[in-house]
């Protein structure tokens, strides 16, 4: 059975729990999904700052998992939508690594050009960017925020699916997306029931990270090992371990 471990780069665990629900749900009785929450942070990603300790923290709960008796992971991904410590983590994992971001683009790029609706100001900018530095640009119609984040979308759904669904269709006839996704792992689930109001393909980022598992096996092998190339100071014992090597003559 192929092992998946999400990771959570936030500190809430009600996330924690979402991502592990739907994700399982999504891969089927193939795959066994571990969800990890992140050790310290903030318990949204709202802004640069949290999203920089996100990073780290993602990295820290990478390196805990690795140290934990558990089965070794087959593939990992973040379970967030703005992916933090994306290329930090693939550029050390000898497994595939990919984010709730990253999987989303892929699948909705399918499509077509595609349009990003998902809460919080802030990240606008920050999804544009990270869409660029991955090589999505070309294909991103736009990205269409809603005020409220998605914690705050998450704690009232009736009201959110309602905001949503409108912020999908104005995605659609303002940008001319031909699939719109649907960001942010506090909102697992709600593309299902917004697609009957919209009128081209919503992606749910969490199940396109789920299937994203699934093709893992196809991708091309990376380093076969599991660590940094400098050795860390005053971090994590488990991340600090994982530097050891680097600095062994």
């Amino acid at each position: 059975m192929r092992q998946l471990l999400v990771i959570n780069p936030n500190t809430s665990t009600r996330v924690s729990a979402l991502l592990q629900t739907h994700v399982q749900a999504a891969a089927g009785l193939h795959v066994s999904v571990r969800t990890v929450t992140a050790r310290f942070g903030a318990p949204y990603i709202a802004d640069e700052a949290s999203y920089a300790v996100a990073a780290h923290a993602t990295l820290d709960a990478w390196a805990a998992a690795l140290a934990a008796p558990s089965p070794a992971p087959d593939a990992v991904l973040i379970g967030c939508f703005g992916d933090p410590g994306l290329l930090a983590l693939r550029e050390s994992s000898p497994v595939p690594v990919t984010g709730l971001a990253e999987a989303a683009f892929i699948e909705a790029a399918r499509h077509g050009r595609f349009a990003i609706v998902t809460g919080g100001e802030r990240w606008g900018p920050m999804l544009a960017r990270l869409a660029q530095a991955l090589g999505h640009a070309p294909a991103l119609a736009g990205i269409h925020t809603v005020v409220p984040t998605g914690a705050e979308l998450a704690a009232d759904p009736a009201a959110a699916r309602a905001l949503l669904a409108q912020a999908c269709r104005d995605a659609v006839r303002q940008l001319g997306a031909q699939a719109v996704i649907l960001g942010g792992a506090g909102l697992a689930g709600m593309a299902a029931a917004i697609q009957p109001g919209v009128a081209v393909p919503l992606i749910d980022s969490v199940t396109a990270g789920a299937h994203w598992a699934l093709r893992s096996h196809a991708a091309p092998p990376q380093r076969a090992r599991a660590g940094f190339d400098v050795p860390w100071d005053r971090l994590s014992a488990e991340l600090t371990a994982l530097g050891q090597h680097a600095a062994t003559p």
